[in-house]
């Protein structure tokens, strides 16, 4: 098989195949008297293997360790993932508490028809966000969404000089 045809048999782009290649993921096949590479059954199946783990999540690095390793690699590799998994499964759901709590503060403050950026400051501390945080999701609010970034920061009565700045910092950031 060529290049081209592995590629589409796998699903992947002829670049990602010459990557896996270049960093030895695939070994480095035979050529044709066309100076074409010539892939057989077992580099279709390595690179099957590879998709299978690529789909589990595992970093390149992981993939080549569980490949080039003896058999009970494997399962320790994907034990950790499973532990790092756990790890981001627990972040999310703690990101997911503080837009409950944020949620339920911004309410509260619509209603009272009060909603400043001191009183979203304070919202956001109290959902447990630090500085570093508050940037991040400056940055994620700006790269996401910018029409709406600067809507709402006008809505919490932000003066324009502020708001040219945060939306400035918040796109330098997101790079």
């Amino acid at each position: 098989m060529t290049v081209s045809m592995l590629a589409r048999q796998c699903g992947l782009s002829r670049s990602a195949l010459l990557y896996y290649e270049s960093m030895g993921l695939l070994r480095r096949p035979p050529r044709t008297a066309g100076n074409y590479r010539a892939y057989g059954e077992a580099d279709l199946q390595r690179l099957q293997q590879i998709g299978r783990y690529r789909k589990v999540g595992l970093s390149l690095e992981a993939i080549r360790t569980v490949l080039d390793q003896p058999r009970g690699t494997a399962a320790s590799v994907l034990e950790r993932r499973l532990i790092e998994i756990d790890r981001e499964i627990d972040v999310l759901r703690g990101h997911q508490a503080a837009i409950l709590r944020l949620l339920r503060k911004s309410r509260a403050m619509r209603k009272s028809g009060r909603m400043t950026k001191a009183g979203w400051v304070a919202i956001m501390r109290g959902a447990g966000f630090t500085e570093d945080d508050m940037t991040r999701w400056h940055a994620e609010f700006e790269r996401a969404a910018p029409g709406e970034h600067e809507a709402f920061l006008k809505f919490l009565q932000i003066r324009p000089d502020e708001i040219r700045t945060i939306r400035e910092t918040s796109r330098k950031t997101a790079r």
